[in-house]
């Protein structure tokens, strides 16, 4: 298990954080069998089976997290009328916005979307759901789960649904700021909303390049034991194993879950 010693924190992140390479890396959906393809299509897969039959839905979205990424976005945004993205990196966050505002150079996400409407019937719909996409992201703002408001200076109404993708037990040092980062995202969701997550289990680090990124060492009973500690109800778990092919990083398990938030 990684030492805190060695922790990545938000400094590391704002400097050394290449999102370019990290999408290169883990996000060129290529028709070639690859092993980020295999994780990536399960995340997909998962998902789109909680935003079609778990009736996760309503107005707003809350991303946490977001990276570079929009991936984690395209099943859910046939389900609200608005989403928030939010990362912490300057550089993160521009290349998100390159891809939302349509610019040369932003990255290409047309065969994940592609297959998305695969899994939704219609793969010939690519466009109009990329457009459905754009339309819906309203802002995209910085966050620091480890704030207590983690969009300050920004307050917002409390959300419908809180969206968390790989994030958290990379922002995280130990368990106890885990479970803190737990509680302070859920400020952000109303009583009875959803929270939404896909976490790797058993990380130690994954690389973006020749860095090494820490990732906090997260077993199921540990994830589950800290949403109930912080107001929740976990309605369903997905647990995939992983094939260690892998030199980018060590993870053993892809979790995926929806929880719910108590009524005070």
């Amino acid at each position: 298990m990684e030492s805190p010693a060695s922790f990545t924190g938000g400094e590391a992140y704002q400097k050394d954080f290449d999102p370019t390479v990290y999408l290169k890396t883990y996000y060129s959906f290529s028709s070639s069998h690859c092993q980020g393809n295999e994780i990536l299509e399960l995340n997909l897969r998962s998902l789109f089976k909680i935003f079609t039959s778990r009736g996760v839905k309503g107005d707003t979205l809350i991303d946490i997290g977001s990276g570079p990424t929009i991936y984690q976005l395209l099943s859910a945004c046939e389900n609200f009328k608005e989403i928030i993205a939010s990362d912490y990196t300057d550089r993160n966050r521009q290349e998100l916005e390159k891809w939302l505002n349509n610019e040369p150079g932003a990255f290409d996400w047309t065969p994940v979307v592609k297959y998305v409407c695969e899994l939704e019937g219609d793969r010939e719909k690519w466009a109009e759901k990329e457009d459905k996409l754009r339309k819906k992201v309203k802002q995209v703002l910085k966050c620091d789960v480890s704030k207590s408001n983690i969009l300050a200076p920004v307050s917002l109404p409390q959300a419908d649904c809180l969206l968390s993708t790989l994030c958290l037990e990379a922002a995280c040092k130990d368990l106890n700021s885990y479970r803190a980062a737990l509680k302070n995202i859920s400020s952000l969701l109303k009583p009875g909303g959803h929270l939404v997550m896909v976490i790797v289990l058993k990380e130690t680090y994954y690389m973006v390049g020749q860095r090494r990124f820490s990732c906090l060492y997260l077993e199921q009973e540990s994830v589950e034991e800290a949403l109930r500690e912080a107001g929740y109800d976990v309605q369903c778990v997905e647990v995939t194993p992983n094939r260690p092919e892998s030199t980018f990083s060590d993870f053993e398990a892809v979790l995926s879950l929806v929880a719910c938030k108590r009524p005070a």
